[in-house]
């Protein structure tokens, strides 16, 4: 009897032993998990902070101003976006990529860079280490040599009805470039009908008064090494165009290799279609 019990009294300590031992693992488990968790956690919140969104620099064309990316800058700004919109002097390329590169010397961490119309060519004179990736809205695209006016070739891309509408003048060139005194304006009784006729008529009105004029050798200056041959770059076509013809900004997309999309918009589509050129260039931010 007494060896009955003893072999009872073993098993029975046994088997609180191995309750023990099952208990002790799963505390352990559990810290293990708790202890993983906050480390990813963590990780997590260490690539947040090392990966913040990108700034936007949206540079405007000729026969524009700043005022002009609106409607786009406060969409990005609403999704927590940091959005620049500098002066472009107009002026030349080189003189104005220079402009910009001051603004994006300012900016720390990555960039996204955005160009309207002769902004386009701006841009494309542009060479920063942190502009992750370019987006031209309806924007001139020109390789090295090239200069803007050579995609508005009438024989090769018949539609600009850009050249009859401008209207030179005489100006006290502010940026003291020797040369650069005789600039062009689009005249304000054609400016909607060929700038902007999918825009409402009062707010054409306010954006052909707001119009900086343009150097006339701006457009003749020949553009440097590009940097859309080295940077990921997205396009949108405005096919409804009647300054920079579709079928120029089409064949200007597909020879700098870019992701290409479009929109039934004029040579403003910024002011027309503020959202879906907002989306394109967050799909460009990478969000």
């Amino acid at each position: 009897m007494s060896k009955s019990v003893a072999q009872f009294a073993h098993e029975s300590g046994a088997r609180q032993r191995g309750r023990n031992r099952r208990r002790r693992a799963r505390k352990l488990w559990a810290a293990a998990t708790a202890s993983l968790l906050a480390a990813g956690a963590m990780l997590g919140a260490g690539q947040a902070a090392a990966d913040p969104l990108p700034t936007i620099v949206l540079v405007h064309g000729a026969f524009a101003d700043s005022s002009s990316w609106d409607g786009v800058a406060a969409r990005l700004r609403d999704d927590g976006y940091t959005v620049l919109t500098p002066e472009n002097p107009l002026r030349g390329p080189a003189y104005d990529a220079a402009a910009v590169q001051r603004t994006l010397d300012g900016v720390a961490g990555p960039i996204v860079l955005v160009g309207h119309s002769y902004g386009g060519t701006v841009i494309s004179n542009v060479h920063d280490a942190n502009v992750e990736s370019l987006v031209y809205v309806a924007a001139f695209a020109p390789t090295q040599g090239e200069f803007a006016l050579a995609e508005l070739n009438p024989l090769q891309y018949p539609g600009s009805q850009l050249t009859l509408a401008l209207r030179p003048t005489v100006v006290d060139d502010p940026h003291g470039i020797a040369g650069k005194n005789v600039d062009a304006y689009v005249d304000p009784a054609s400016f909607r009908d060929v700038f902007a006729q999918d825009v409402d008529p009062a707010t054409a009105a306010g954006m052909a008064a707001r119009q900086h004029s343009l150097a006339l050798t701006a457009n003749l200056e020949p553009s440097g090494p590009p940097s859309w041959s080295t940077t990921p770059s997205w396009y949108l076509v405005s096919t409804a165009d009647r300054v920079i013809p579709p079928a120029s900004q089409w064949d200007m997309a597909h020879r700098m290799g870019a992701h290409i999309s479009s929109i039934d918009a004029s040579h403003a589509g910024l002011v027309s279609h503020p959202a879906e050129v907002a989306a394109l260039v967050e799909t460009a931010a990478g969000r």
